[in-house]
C-alpha cells in the first residue's frame, strides 16, 4: 500500500500502521521541535522576556508617574481650598474692619455733629445773655433819663402833688414804651 491509500483511509476505517518517517505527522512534530529548538538557540526568548520586560517597567513607570502626578494633583488642591480659605478670611476680616471703621465714622460725626450744635446753641445763648444785658443796660439808662427828666419838670415847676403824680404817671408809661 501506499503513502496515498493509506492517507485515504484516515477518515475513520481502520487504518495500517505505516513507519514513523513516513507518518506527516512525524514529520510535523520534527519540524516543529527544530523551529522552536533554532529561536531557542537564536535567544528569541530572552528577546522576548526582555520585550516583555521593558513594557513591564514602562508600565510601572507609567502607574508610578500617574500616581506622583495624582499627588502633585491632591496637593495642588488642598493648596488651592487653604488659598481660598485664607482668602475668605482675609476678606471677612476686611469686611469687619470697614464695617468698624464705618461705625467709628459715624460715630465720629455724630460727636462732631453734636459738639457744632453745642457750640452753636451756647453761642446763640451768650448772643441772647449779652442782647438780655445790653436790653437791662439800655432799660436802665432810660429808666434813669426819664426818671432825670421829671425829676428836672419837677423841679422846674414846683408843680403841686396832683401834678406830681401825673408826671411820675407819664414817666412810667415812657418807660413802658421805651421797654417794648
Amino acid at each position: 500500500m501506499n503513502i496515498m491509500s493509506a492517507a485515504a483511509n484516515t477518515t475513520g476505517h481502520a487504518v495500517e500502521h505505516l513507519p514513523f518517517h513516513l507518518d506527516a505527522r512525524f514529520w510535523v512534530a520534527v519540524s516543529l521541535a527544530i523551529f522552536f529548538a533554532v529561536l531557542l538557540k537564536k535567544g528569541v526568548h530572552k528577546a522576548v522576556a526582555k520585550g516583555l520586560d521593558g513594557r513591564a517597567d514602562e508600565i510601572r513607570n507609567n502607574l508610578d508617574e500617574a500616581r506622583r502626578l495624582r499627588e502633585e494633583a491632591q496637593a495642588l488642591l488642598a493648596s488651592y481650598h487653604r488659598k481660598q480659605s485664607e482668602a475668605e478670611t482675609m476678606a471677612e476680616g476686611i469686611i469687619d474692619q470697614a464695617r468698624k471703621d464705618a461705625e467709628s465714622m459715624a460715630a465720629q460725626a455724630r460727636a462732631d455733629l453734636a459738639e457744632r450744635l453745642e457750640r452753636r446753641t451756647q453761642m446763640a445763648e451768650d448772643k441772647i445773655a449779652n442782647a438780655e444785658a445790653q436790653a437791662m443796660i439800655d432799660v436802665r439808662a432810660k429808666a434813669a433819663d426819664v426818671a432825670i427828666e421829671a425829676s428836672r419838670a419837677l423841679l422846674a415847676s414846683n408843680l403841686k402833688t396832683a401834678d406830681h403824680n401825673r408826671l411820675v404817671a407819664d414817666g412810667i408809661k415812657q418807660m413802658g414804651r421805651a421797654l417794648n
